[in-house]
C-alpha cells in the first residue's frame, strides 16, 4: 500500500478498518485505493514545490512563476499524509482516523522539494534573517518574529539554495549577508529547501495527557516505555525545534511544556539531532 501514516496510532486503526472492511467484502480480490494517485505526480508540480533546482525556472516549458501558471495550480487537489479508506465508507476515499485532520501535522510539514520565496525589506533595510553556513550549505540560524522572513515562512534549519540567482555552495556567512545587505529593498529572490536536518513525529497524548518523554533545556533526554512517544520512533539526544509546526528555540522549558499541555490529543514534534543543533545556534 502507498498509504502514508502520520502515527502508528493511525496505521493500527487503519489495518482495523482494512480487515473489517474485507471481511465484510464478498470480493475476496478488494483492495484499498492507494494514496491520491495524483500524489506522486504532483509532489513535482504544486506551487512553489520543485524537486530540483533546474525544474524551478521551467517546467516542461512552463514558466512555473508566471501568474497564469500559479493560477491553474492552485485548483490542483493537495496531496496529503492521509489513510486511505474505501470511499464506500461515506469519507470521500481520505481519512485519518486517529488523528483526523490535524492542523499540526499540516503546519510542521517538512517538504522534500524547493521553494522559491520573495522577500521585501523592512522600514530598517532588514529582512529578519540571520544564517550559518554548515558543511558548504547555507542554512537560517535565527529568524526575528514577525519580520519579512518570517512572514514569507522561512524557518530555523531551512536551507538557503540561492540568494537572487547566485547559488550559495560554498559560500561564508559574510558573504551570505552581504548579498541580503546588497540586495534590493522591494525585492529579493530565494531558493529555499525545507529544514534538511530535522525530522517530525506525531504522537498521541494518552488518557493522563502525556504522549511520554521528558527534556531538559529543549533537548530530549529519556523516553517512557510503551509511551506514544517511543512507539512512534522520537529520539532522545534531540532537540525540540517545533511543536506542531510553533517554533520553540529559545523558549524555557516551563514555556514548552505550556505549548506541550495545552496542544490537541495529536502532536506533531520537530526535532533535530543534539550535534547539529549545538553546531547551528552556536554564535559566531
Amino acid at each position: 500500500s502507498m498509504s502514508l501514516y502520520p502515527s502508528l496510532e493511525d496505521l493500527k486503526v487503519d489495518k482495523v478498518i482494512k480487515v473489517s472492511v474485507n471481511f465484510l467484502s464478498p470480493c475476496p480480490f478488494f483492495s484499498l485505493p492507494p494514496l491520491n494517485p495524483l500524489g506522486i505526480l504532483l509532489l513535482s508540480f504544486l506551487p512553489g514545490l520543485y524537486p530540483n533546482l533546474e525544474e524551478l525556472g521551467n517546467y516542461m516549458g512552463l514558466a512555473l512563476d508566471s501568474d497564469e501558471v500559479q493560477r491553474n495550480l492552485a485548483l490542483l487537489p493537495v496531496a496529503d499524509n492521509q489513510v486511505a479508506v474505501p470511499s464506500s465508507s461515506g469519507y470521500g476515499g481520505m481519512v485519518r482516523p486517529v488523528t483526523g485532520t490535524d492542523v499540526g501535522i499540516r503546519r510542521a510539514e517538512i517538504r522534500p522539494g524547493l521553494r522559491e520565496i520573495i522577500l521585501c525589506k523592512d522600514q530598517d533595510r532588514k529582512v529578519g534573517l540571520r544564517l550559518r553556513a554548515i558543511d558548504n550549505g547555507m542554512f537560517v540560524q535565527l529568524v526575528q518574529a514577525n519580520s519579512p522572513a518570517a512572514l514569507a515562512g522561512l524557518r530555523f534549519g531551512d536551507q538557503i539554495l540561492q540568494i537572487n540567482g547566485q547559488n550559495c555552495a560554498g559560500w561564508s556567512v559574510d558573504k551570505g549577508h552581504k548579498a541580503l545587505k546588497a540586495a534590493a529593498e522591494t525585492r529579493i529572490e530565494l531558493v529555499v529547501r525545507d529544514r534538511p536536518f530535522q525530522r517530525t513525529v506525531t504522537m498521541h497524548k494518552d488518557s493522563s495527557g502525556h504522549v511520554g518523554f521528558i527534556y531538559k533545556s529543549g533537548k530530549i533526554t529519556s523516553l517512557v516505555k510503551d509511551g506514544s512517544a517511543a512507539r512512534n520512533g522520537l529520539l532522545t539526544e534531540h532537540y525540540i525545534c517545533e511543536i506542531n509546526g510553533q517554533n520553540v528555540i529559545g523558549l524555557k522549558d516551563s514555556q514548552v511544556k505550556d505549548i506541550l499541555t495545552t496542544s490537541p490529543t495529536a502532536m506533531t514534534i520537530t526535532t533535530m539531532p543534539k550535534f547539529i543543533y549545538e553546531h547551528m545556534i552556536k554564535r559566531h
